[in-house]
């Protein structure tokens, strides 16, 4: 992910211009976080429901068997993971700098 490219380094937007989504990805927005999700991996069932309501694309599933992790370099905290876990396999911690 961190090898993207940024689609927008050369536009120029007017007012009112509506441009391409996926800028999500080429701008890391962890760094002013103030709670991260944790996942418990025992406790998870792999529904990916997390990484269906995850608005940044930051929690991937990960392996074949389902497994989910994410990626802080792109998690603003928002805790929707979290929330939309049936099983509560996601504990929003404080973020330590």
């Amino acid at each position: 992910m961190s090898d993207t490219q940024d689609p927008y380094a050369d536009l120029t937007i007017s007012k009112g211009a509506v441009a391409e989504p996926g800028t999500s990805m080429v701008t890391k927005t962890g760094s002013w976080r103030e709670f991260k999700p944790v996942i418990d991996h025992d406790a998870c069932t792999g529904c990916g429901l997390c990484e269906t309501f995850c608005p940044d694309a930051a929690v991937k599933q990960v392996t074949e068997d389902r497994r989910h992790e994410v990626d802080y370099d792109y998690c603003k905290g928002c805790g929707i993971c979290a929330n939309e876990c049936p099983v509560d396999a996601i504990e929003m911690v404080a973020e330590v700098k």
